[in-house]
């Protein structure tokens, strides 16, 4: 079975799980191995940041695991039409660090993109590794002193047309915000001049830090959709329950589910998808809080949860000097946990539609 089939008939029977590497995320030998790994539990799509050296991190891993086995899967890459939480990383100076501060950012920080303070003070030239940072901002208000901040990082819509050709994605996601449809078509007609065909093209929002309603941001992707209908684009909506927090806890869950319930009956036409505080509770939480009536979202994607799972035996890896695709036993225990996380989803397809 194609990629493409696979993908398309996961998404039709409710079953697509998608893998989020975190559209910050430039940490290479972590996201070869994260996608090989994610690859063979049986993910339908990765979706990692629009950077080429990402983008061929990501292949490598994927290759690997086509190569020992796993079914073909949609490489997807992230974009945003404005300023966004997911595309900025965390920066300070560790010389300002006074010397008894307890560091509570390095225990917050899910992506061990803090050090200790285990060099003398003025002698790092940055206190967070930036290919690790994800951009979740945990470490921002944990800063006792307030010297943490962030910066923007994402690509110009002016280099998006060359950068696709470059890249050659499966699929792209686009991270919008209320006020931006404007921005929104401009940023869909420079990646259409990038004459790159799309499987899909994905809209991620959600309600948190917007002020919106329901009501508001079905107004919004109704927007976005007439803007992709004129471009031929087949959208997938990815719905943004609670950012970059899945790692948290259960009520995360409940707050994606919640999020899609109230969608459902008010979004364009297109899969929805879950996404933000997305977890091992997800699925229970649709199983025993949506009737049959309802019916269920095209599936889901896993972000900070899924990176967290595996992230112990990717960091010994870094350790051992190597990469977790080359340690046997490392990999088999960070597969296992891999698995126990995707494997209820590609279980629960409720159809065989024909793609």
């Amino acid at each position: 079975m194609t990629s493409s089939c696979r993908g398309e008939r996961a998404l039709q029977g409710g079953s697509w799980v998608k893998l989020i590497c975190g559209a910050s995320n430039q940490d290479l030998a972590s996201i070869t191995d994260l996608c090989a790994l994610y690859a063979c539990a049986g993910v339908h799509c990765i979706d990692v940041a629009a950077d080429p050296a990402v983008v061929r991190a990501a292949r490598m891993g994927l290759a690997w695991a086509q190569a020992h086995g796993a079914p073909p899967v949609w490489l997807m890459v992230s974009i945003s039409d404005g300023s966004d939480a997911h595309f900025r990383k965390a920066q300070f100076d560790p010389a300002h660090c006074p010397a008894d501060c307890p560091r509570p950012c390095v225990r917050v920080c899910p992506a061990d993109a803090i050090p200790p303070l285990t060099t003398p003070v003025g002698s790092q030239s940055s206190g967070i590794d930036p290919a690790r940072c994800y951009g979740c901002g945990r470490c921002l208000p944990a800063c006792p002193h307030g010297l943490i901040g962030a910066h923007d990082h994402r690509q110009g819509r002016h280099v998006l047309p060359s950068l696709m050709r470059e890249l050659n994605p499966d699929a792209v996601e686009v991270h919008t915000a209320p006020g931006r449809s404007d921005a929104f078509a401009e940023t869909i007609a420079a990646l259409v001049d990038g004459a790159v065909p799309l499987r899909r093209l994905a809209v991620s929002c959600g309600l948190e830090g917007h002020g919106l309603t329901p009501t508001d941001l079905a107004r919004e992707l109704w927007q976005r959709h007439a803007v992709l209908r004129g471009h031929g684009l087949r959208p997938l909506w990815q719905l943004d329950g609670r950012p970059m927090s899945g790692d948290v806890g259960r009520g995360t869950a409940r707050a994606a589910v919640h999020l899609w319930q109230r969608m459902r009956p008010l979004a364009p036409p297109g899969p929805l998808q879950l996404a933000g505080g997305t977890n091992g509770a997800t699925l229970d939480q649709l199983r025993q809080g949506v009737s049959v009536a309802e019916g269920r979202p095209a599936g889901v994607a896993f972000g900070g949860h899924a990176r967290s799972l595996v992230q112990p035996w990717l960091q010994a890896a870094l350790e051992r000097g190597g990469r977790l695709i080359d340690w046997p036993e490392g990999w088999q225990e960070a597969l296992l946990r891999a698995r126990a996380l995707v494997g209820p989803w590609l279980e629960a397809q409720s159809g065989s539609s024909a793609c």
